[in-house]
């Protein structure tokens, strides 16, 4: 049986720290242009329409002797200095701006000790072979989630060695012989699919609105980060 537990009045930190486990799966939900963007085209595997709550997924490794949650993703991370855009470790610190991450799940599939190590084992090994988040990949999905006929299928624009969020996690699965989605074509996995699957979990979730005041604060600080990086780019080119 799915189960879901709703969480409130709790920080995106508390909330991590309290229900982040190895082997759960993480979703987040976000208010920039590519979160609503993915959420917007995700609005084709709800029979009414309605915009998906997620536009990323990830698998959470556990807590290291540093102290802190690390995750196993796909994902584009943009830094100071330089971009990674594929497999990748982090810890779960980037998910706590909570203005950035406006919702949050954890699912809990309940995999035995030697699953959780084929899903810990499979993600390192993606991350030490460098395999790629592959936008043209995610950019195929959105064009089978606008025909439904070609979920089933090979993503048209599929790659060798690269594959974005949610299909990331469904191969993960996969390997520790749980099929997320049957009947979809793993490059075609989105994080709504992850969300519905009928595979036996609880859902941790955590969902807060953000009012005006909010939004406009998140407007001035992605503005800021903006500049902020167009004079680091700046300086260096001229230097």
């Amino acid at each position: 049986m799915n189960e879901i537990k709703n969480v409130s009045g709790i920080s995106n930190r508390e909330f991590l720290e309290t229900y982040a486990q190895p082997g759960r799966v993480g979703l987040s939900g976000g208010i920039t242009l590519v979160d609503k963007a993915i959420s917007r085209a995700e609005r084709h595997v709800d029979d009414a329409g309605r915009w998906s709550l997620w536009s990323h997924a990830f698998l959470f490794q556990g807590r290291r002797p540093d102290g802190h949650h690390w995750v196993i993703e796909s994902d584009l991370q943009i830094d100071r200095k330089h971009i990674r855009l594929g497999v990748q470790e982090n810890r779960i610190a980037k998910y706590f701006d909570e203005c950035l991450y406006t919702t949050l799940a954890v699912l809990d599939f309940g995999p035995t000790d030697e699953q959780v190590v084929t899903l810990l084992r499979e993600g390192l090994e993606l991350v030490a072979n460098r395999a790629q988040y592959s936008l043209r990949e995610l950019v195929g999905t959105l064009i089978a989630l606008r025909h439904p006929g070609l979920r089933g299928k090979e993503n048209l624009l599929a790659r060798e060695r690269s594959m974005f969020c949610s299909a990331f996690v469904r191969h993960l699965f996969g390997k520790a012989g749980i099929d997320l989605a049957p009947g979809l074509q793993e490059k075609n996995t989105t994080p709504e699919d992850i969300s519905r699957t009928s595979v036996s979990h609880t859902t941790y979730l955590l969902r807060r609105g953000l009012g005006r005041s909010k939004l406009e604060e998140m407007r001035v600080r992605l503005r800021r980060r903006a500049r902020a990086r167009l004079k680091h780019l700046t300086s260096s080119r001229s230097s």
